[in-house]
């Protein structure tokens, strides 16, 4: 079966940082977009950050410049480098993995909580 297994969260300082990984298995990782969105309390989930298949890269405009989405297909895992961390960054990370075509695949991971406070 597909698991998505993220870690790497935790409780940061603010403008500290943080790598979360997410490991897949039971999908052909490299074919796969993959994605990182978050859900704070109360508001509903956001992408955060994507990257193809190919390597390209997209950010949400509150992590732009701060953030860093990668992959790496040999080791089915996607990271997400998050630097200068903002208490509003607080939430709960999923990590997401989507394929497009006659019928769209699309798998959640269980989270990891990232809580930036003093």
């Amino acid at each position: 079966q597909v698991q998505l297994v993220e870690s790497g969260g935790g409780l940061v300082q603010p403008g500290g940082s943080l790598r979360l990984s997410c490991a897949a298995s039971g999908i052909r990782f490299s074919f796969f977009l993959m994605n990182w969105y978050r859900q704070a309390p109360g508001k509903q989930r956001e992408l955060v950050a994507s990257i193809t298949s190919g390597g390209n890269t997209n950010y949400a405009d509150s992590v732009k410049g701060r953030s860093t989405i990668s992959r790496d297909n040999a080791k089915n895992t996607v990271y997400l480098q998050m630097n200068s961390l903002k208490p509003e960054d607080t939430a709960v990370y999923y990590c997401n993995a989507r394929k497009a075509g006659f019928v769209t695949e699309s798998y959640w991971g269980q989270g990891t909580q990232v809580t930036v406070s003093s």
